[in-house]
């Protein structure tokens, strides 16, 4: 099946209750099984430049790169998959480009961005990611967060400085360790993960799971999975009556048939055709 027609995918933002404008970002490429978000930090509208600048450069360049290649094909600069390659390489030249903006104009001082993306190829997501904002997977009634923050709070939570509990009272949930274009370079976290017909992805801000726990966000996509639009529409209207402090975003993601990439001599003659 054609990665177009394999997933469902629907993408939603809003500002929420207490924010003057919005500095998430997010960018869905269907044709390719892309989808990218980024929550932007830095004072007047430097957070909504920094989420716009990294989300634009890892659309553009991952989807122009995949109109003539597989992500299945092994880089051969890193011996990686070229998925995981692109997702990789194109993270950190949004940070350059975003630290160069930084630095070269006084008012876009100091501005970074969370990002969490995932490219769907071969049965299986690729996962990047650098910041807090996350990925759940929801299969079957178990939501897990299959990303990890890079956060203060997490290390705490890790060490055993802190539980899960008193986490959710903590005021340092949005004290990032590792974020999109405050140095000159930055390492993404990388993971894949295969993935099941009937899986539902969310790509949300911290401004969802901050304001809702996850047994509502799970509850709510158990509920609704069939219906895309309102769950997404569902979850930030939850956001926002439990407070909407921040800007909150989701992207859902829903697998509906398997999309194995050809290989040999069928994947050779479809490629023929391309050109």
């Amino acid at each position: 099946m054609e990665i177009r027609e394999a997933l469902e995918i629907f993408s939603q933002t809003h500002p929420g209750m207490v924010r003057s404008h919005n500095e998430d970002s997010v960018a869905c490429e269907p044709a390719c099984g892309l989808v990218v978000l980024a929550d932007g930090m830095g004072g007047y509208n430097a957070g909504e430049v920094a989420s716009g600048i990294a989300v634009s450069v890892v659309t553009s360049e991952i989807s122009q790169k995949l109109l003539n290649a597989s992500p299945v094909e092994m880089d051969g600069n890193d011996g990686e998959e070229l998925g995981v390659s692109l997702l990789r390489s194109n993270i950190q030249k949004a940070n350059a480009s975003i630290f160069h903006a930084a630095q070269s104009q006084p008012q876009y001082a100091g501005m970074g961005t969370t990002i969490v993306s995932g490219l769907f190829y071969d049965n299986r997501v690729a996962v990047g990611h650098v910041g807090d904002s996350r990925m759940y997977r929801l299969r079957g009634e178990l939501l897990e967060t299959i990303t990890r923050d890079h956060s203060l709070l997490q290390e705490q939570i890790d060490s055993g400085m802190i539980s899960l509990a008193d986490a959710r009272l903590s005021k340092n949930k949005n004290l990032v360790t590792r974020a999109v274009g405050i140095d000159d370079y930055v390492e993404p976290e990388i993971h894949m993960h295969d993935v099941v017909v009937g899986d539902i992805y969310l790509l949300c801000s911290d401004g969802l799971n901050d304001m809702v726990k996850d047994e509502d966000i799970q509850s709510t996509l158990f509920a609704l999975q069939a219906n895309l639009p309102l769950a997404a529409s569902q979850l930030i209207q939850m956001a926002n009556d439990n407070g909407g402090r921040d800007n909150v975003s989701v992207i859902l993601v829903k697998i509906k048939g398997k999309f194995a990439v050809p290989r040999g001599w069928p994947a050779k003659l479809l490629s023929w055709f391309k050109k």
